[in-house]
């Protein structure tokens, strides 16, 4: 994950000066419910601070003075949940059954396992069956594939995750490959990706956090159809998926990566920036094109003494600056994050449903 970032890095390098990449890259998947895995991490030198965006020249005084409205994915995502636990109610009370979900996680990372006690805690708010198995960081792969083909056969179980990032020497790949298609509630299957690329077919599942996106800006009565889009980041998990999604929903869709040439100028002229490249505070507000849509998917742990967790999420926006321009923006954390949880209790939901016929 982390060549990502250094590939960003590297490329925008060649082609800013020192001064300006000083300026535009000083620094480098829920409040406490929140994406899965950050998306990328980036090693920089000391004299770039996760708060830098903040000392740059206030760049605002070029645009209109504005502020933008800042999207509650946190008060969307309680009312997704009140009606998810309102239908798991109903499940229990017709067919003495709930919907279960499976959740694998491999290592220590500290921010994957607040990851996954924030999924298992929104799970037991609306209802739900969890079950957690934890792995070492050096286990086998046949270890978590064994863990995944114990869940397949569990019909207790609807939707299993693999929280993400796996340790290097595990093939994310092809442990992912052996989730069941029918529980595969994160979305990344083949299969399902396949069918979210064509026009015609769709899916079992989406990926939560790019449903969770577009839930935001459809929610929220930001207009899809018709707009230039810009993603920055082609993941598989996020960047990939929501392109997809965007152009679904009739969007005329840029798709911005490492090699992507003057990369300021194509999203300066987008309607909608969606940013999932895991480097802190790279779209700066002159970025951005005044009255735009912007949501913020990046979260990278920042050290931070002072937390609870030892570290904090920095976003790819310097949302200080991109307030003042954007007409619409997400925060982080408390934006996207809090949305992806939702989006994958919907999941699991639905494939309870689906298992058990249930309307």
């Amino acid at each position: 994950m982390g060549l990502v970032a250094v590939s960003w890095t590297k490329n925008l390098r060649k082609r800013l000066p020192p001064t300006r990449f000083l300026h535009d890259l000083k620094d480098s998947q829920s409040d406490q419910i929140l994406i899965s895995p950050p998306l990328a991490s980036l090693d920089l030198p000391d004299i770039w601070s996760p708060s830098s965006c903040r000392s740059v020249p206030a760049i605002h005084k070029s645009f209109n003075e504005q502020t933008a409205v800042v999207l509650d994915g946190k008060l969307i995502s309680m009312e997704i949940r009140s009606k998810i636990a309102a239908k798991v109610r109903q499940m229990k009370k017709c067919l003495g059954k709930v919907p279960g979900l499976a959740v694998i996680s491999v290592g220590e990372r500290r921010d994957s396992q607040t990851y996954v006690r924030n999924k298992i805690l929104a799970c037991e708010e609306v209802g739900f069956k969890s079950l957690v198995t934890e792995l070492p960081t050096y286990c086998a792969e046949t270890d978590v594939q064994n863990a995944i083909r114990k869940f397949n056969k569990d019909p207790s179980i609807h939707g299993i995750l693999v929280q993400l990032p796996l340790p290097q020497h595990l093939d994310e790949e092809k442990v992912l490959d052996n989730v069941c298609l029918e529980k595969d509630v994160d979305g990344f299957h083949p299969l399902n990706m396949g069918n979210l690329s064509m026009r015609g077919r769709e899916p079992h599942f989406t990926p939560c956090t790019p449903k969770g996106c577009i839930e935001l800006l459809m929610r929220s009565g930001v207009k899809i159809m018709g707009k230039k889009a810009v993603v920055i980041g082609r993941s598989n998990i996020v960047g990939l998926p929501t392109s997809l999604l965007l152009q679904r929903h009739h969007a005329t869709v840029t798709v911005i990566h490492a090699f992507t040439e003057n990369p300021e100028q194509i999203t300066s002229d987008a309607d909608i920036v969606v940013s999932a490249a895991g480097v802190p505070n790279l779209v700066r507000g002159n970025w951005i094109k005044p009255g735009a849509t912007v949501i913020d998917v990046g979260t990278t742990p920042v050290e931070d003494p002072g937390s609870q967790d030892g570290y904090r999420l920095a976003g790819d926006v310097c949302f200080e600056e991109a307030i003042t321009v954007a007409s619409v923006i997400t925060p982080v954390p408390g934006g996207v994050g809090p949305m992806t949880v939702a989006m994958l209790l919907c999941n699991t939901l639905d494939s309870a449903k689906r298992m058990l016929s249930f309307g």
